[in-house]
Parts: C-alpha cells; sequence; structure tokens
C-alpha cells in the first residue's frame, strides 16, 4: 500500500489546486493524488503556520518533509527575515509539485529543493530553523529521527518547530525533546494539536 511518505511514482496523477488563506494573504497550490493532505490544508500544518506568524526564525530554514511546499513556501513569503529556504522530502511527486508551487509564490527568496530521507542528504546543513510536520504514520523511527538528529542540522540557537496532536502522542514527543534540547515549548495548543519548539544551546529567550 502506497502512502505520502513513500516515493511512489506508479500512482495515478490527477493534479489539482487547494487553495486556503494565512494572515489574510490567499495562496493557491498545485497538489496530487500521493502526497500529503492531497486536497486541503491540513489542520496541523495550519496551526504551526500561525504559530510562527509573527516569530524570529533566522535567515535559514528547512522544511524537513516538505510534501508539496506549504510550509517553507508560505514562511518564505511572510517572514521578511527568513532568507533561505530547503525543502526536503523522499517523495519526488511531491517534490516536483513543490517546484511548481515554488513558481507560483513567486518570492524573491532563496529557495532550494533537496530529495532526502529525513537528514541523509543535509550531512552538512545547519539552519536557524527547522520546521516539520512529521509524517506520524511513517512510525517512530521516522519521526523520533526526525527529533533526534535536528541538533546537528541547527545552528547555535536555532530551534526546531513541529506539531503534533495530543492523541497520537504529543506529551511523550514533549518529554522526548525536554531530554534532547536546553529548551522546549508550547507555542500554540488548539483542537488537540500542539506546536513545538526545542531550542539548541545559546538561544536568547
Amino acid at each position: 500500500m502506497s502512502h505520502y511518505f513513500m516515493n511512489d511514482l506508479t500512482l495515478e496523477s490527477k493534479p489539482h489546486e487547494i487553495s486556503f488563506t494565512i494572515n489574510d494573504h490567499n495562496y493557491s497550490f498545485l497538489s496530487d493524488a500521493g502526497v500529503f493532505s492531497k486536497n486541503l490544508l491540513d489542520n496541523g500544518t495550519f496551526y504551526l503556520l500561525k504559530a510562527v506568524s509573527e516569530l524570529k526564525l533566522g535567515k535559514t530554514l528547512l522544511d524537513l518533509g516538505c510534501g508539496i511546499g506549504i510550509l517553507g513556501l508560505v514562511i518564505a513569503s511572510e517572514n521578511e527575515g527568513v532568507e533561505e529556504v530547503v525543502l526536503s522530502d523522499i517523495n519526488e511527486r511531491a517534490l516536483n509539485l513543490a517546484a511548481s508551487n515554488k513558481e507560483r509564490i513567486k518570492t524573491n527568496k532563496k529557495i532550494e529543493i533537496i530529495n532526502s530521507d529525513v537528514y541523509e542528504k543535509l550531512e552538512n546543513r545547519r539552519f536557524m530553523t527547522i520546521v516539520s510536520n512529521p509524517p506520524i504514520r511513517a512510525g517512530k523511527k521516522v519521526t523520533y529521527r526526525i527529533y533526534d538528529e535536528a541538533s546537528d542540522h541547527l545552528e547555535n540557537g536555532g530551534s526546531l518547530i513541529i506539531v503534533v496532536r495530543k492523541q497520537q502522542g504529543s506529551p511523550s514527543v514533549i518529554r522526548h525533546l525536554q531530554g534532547l534540547f536546553t529548551r522546549v515549548e508550547i507555542l500554540l495548543s488548539k483542537k488537540g494539536y500542539q506546536v513545538i519548539r526545542a531550542w539548541k544551546e545559546g538561544t536568547e529567550g
């Protein structure tokens, strides 16, 4: 059985648009079968975008498990301080869509698209912010790798920002992150979703 966190190019392609509004700005993204939340903006992504809308995220950002690129591209569009964004996923169809959506956004920010299994192709890269809506259905082996290896890809003072539903284990994720990072904070908690930020040592308040 195929899933959005797999690279299955045998699925029938049915491209279509999904539209949504963030901070009174309207967006239209190209989507397709075989990608995460193919027919609409999922609640977790929406809440993460709302939670970070007024935060200082630094100049460099990684959208890990980017899917069709919504998190990274919207942040690039909305956040003036972010100058460079890397969109990374294992799903080639999602990355092709992310490339198309990059053209739709028409941002002047530097956008790079990388096919990578979690951090595999990002060995020597470090960012001020990593954002992710973790692929919970891929299992803990994948999602906890996102958490466990994040510090190696963050600049000092950088942070990991994720969204996890309470019923999918956000309390245990928070406890795990507290063992990895110097500071962990819940940025937003709404309708069962929690947006969590974990800082690497060296951050200022």
